[in-house]
């Protein structure tokens, strides 16, 4: 019988589930008794065990009236897997910008390997996708239980990390001639269209290896995750360096603080620094537009606040009002992605532009603590995220689960193909309680003309 979990949903972005992808590719049929069972394991699950994609009273009162509703194999270990662990080989690969939390879901991963499941060889692939390819002669590290055992206490990635595309042809290549059964993948959405490819070129060849993904990105833009791992950890040390800027900006007289913190294209971190420490007048992030200029810009607002209080604070996302730089010569980084203009840097020379020009005086306290940032090792709370993702990782893997990647959505562990993942990213919506919170937070108006 198909059980349905009504948990509330964590972020509320799917307005049309029914154009949600939600079957996940197998390799072939489970025949073989997990080795959990002699361990008297009693947590199994099976593919019947569902998580809605929308957790509402109505799609509940929908399933239980008999409805097919749009839903999410349940993660966890199954009584029969894929693959014979006597025999399976697996690799690791770590890819992107350092986040938080990565060393915890690859030491996650081999522990789980090792002592869950018997299988004896895990493989660190060195320096993202590029440590496939022959041409860039980087070895490849094997991942013992004694190898990871701290790794967790530090922040980066023991595999080293990488941007920029390698071709499927040539990582399926590289793949058959380790004799690699399970690949996990451990990067952002770049990376899990690379999967997508990786698995694809499997699939056509034909090939019996399981590519499985690990949500990771510190911006927390990854579509169907209701959190990715780091994220916790970002904002916990946003808010110190926003504690810091409030503090200088106490320290003189029309001082302003100003931090800019990550987020490319998504403001969350900002957003969740803002609310949880509350002592921010203007959070600014990609998905809300503002003007500098006119009655209603932050410049008009700040001489107001200036005024009233002798301070403020100003939280910008890296990739808030890129609107202005759109005169500037475009370049993109070996990801593909467009390199942003510094709204940290403009912001602080036009401020103190505009109140030269009123003849008034005013300090910037201006951080950036962006690498900071996402080289610390991973606070409690991600740490137990990022070994539950790992465990899950490895239990879809080891039954034959490919093209997938392991996600926390309506506070349930879950399968969801990549396919769905990379349908696109995931942004702070203007019309939600959470943006709400942040204008009640900063008591900041609209500042758009």
């Amino acid at each position: 019988m198909t059980k349905i979990c009504n948990i509330k949903s964590l972020v509320d972005e799917v307005e049309n589930p029914e154009e949600i992808i939600t079957d996940i590719p197998t390799l072939g049929k489970t025949t073989i008794v997990s080795p959990l069972s002699k361990k008297d394991y009693t947590c199994f699950v099976s593919d019947n065990d569902k998580v809605l994609v929308l957790a509402s009273a109505l799609s509940v009162e929908a399933a239980r009236q008999g409805e097919k509703l749009p839903s999410f194999e349940l993660a966890g270990p199954r009584k029969e897997i894929y693959f014979d662990p006597a025999k399976t080989k697996c690799a690791i690969v770590t890819c992107g910008g350092l986040c938080p939390g990565i060393n915890d879901v690859i030491r996650s991963i081999v522990m789980t390997c090792y002592y869950g499941y018997g299988v004896q060889t895990t493989l660190g692939i060195r320096y993202g996708l590029r440590g496939f390819i022959a041409d860039y002669g980087l070895p490849v590290m094997e991942l013992t239980p004694q190898g990871v055992d701290r790794i967790h206490e530090y922040g980066g990635t023991i595999l080293g990390s990488s941007r920029g595309p390698q071709s499927p042809e040539a990582i399926v290549d590289a793949l058959e001639k380790m004799n690699v059964s399970i690949l996990f993948t451990i990067g952002g959405d770049g990376t899990f269209k690379a999967s997508a490819r990786i698995a694809e070129e499997i699939e056509k060849r034909g090939r019996k290896i399981s590519v499985i993904a690990i949500p990771k990105t510190i911006d927390n833009d990854i579509f169907l995750v209701s959190k990715t791992f780091g994220f916790d950890t970002a904002v916990q040390m946003a808010c110190e360096a926003i504690r810091c800027a409030h503090t200088e900006a106490l320290g003189a007289p029309n001082c302003i603080g100003l931090v800019k913190l990550m987020g490319r294209y998504a403001g969350f971190i900002a957003a969740a620094a803002t609310i949880a420490l509350r002592e921010v007048n203007y959070c600014l992030i990609p998905e809300s537009d503002f003007d500098l200029e006119g009655e209603k810009g932050l410049l008009k607002h700040l001489e107001q606040r200036l005024d009233a209080r002798g301070h403020a604070v100003i939280v910008v996302a890296e990739g808030a009002g890129q609107k202005f730089f759109e005169d500037q010569p475009k370049e993109t980084d070996l990801s593909g992605n467009i390199k942003l203009g510094d709204i940290g840097k403009f912001l602080k020379e036009r401020i103190l532009g505009h109140f030269a020009s009123e003849g008034r005086e005013v300090y910037i306290r201006y951080i950036d603590p962006s690498y900071i940032i996402r080289s610390v090792p991973a606070n409690v709370d991600d740490s137990l995220y990022c070994g539950n993702l790992g465990q899950n990782a490895v239990h879809a893997a080891m039954a034959g689960k490919t093209a997938m990647m392991v996600s926390l959505w309506n506070d349930r562990y879950v399968h969801i193909p990549l396919k769905s993942a990379i349908m696109r990213k995931k942004r702070v919506k203007l019309d939600s309680r959470f943006w709400m919170s942040v204008l009640e937070a900063t008591g900041q108006p609209s500042l758009k003309n």
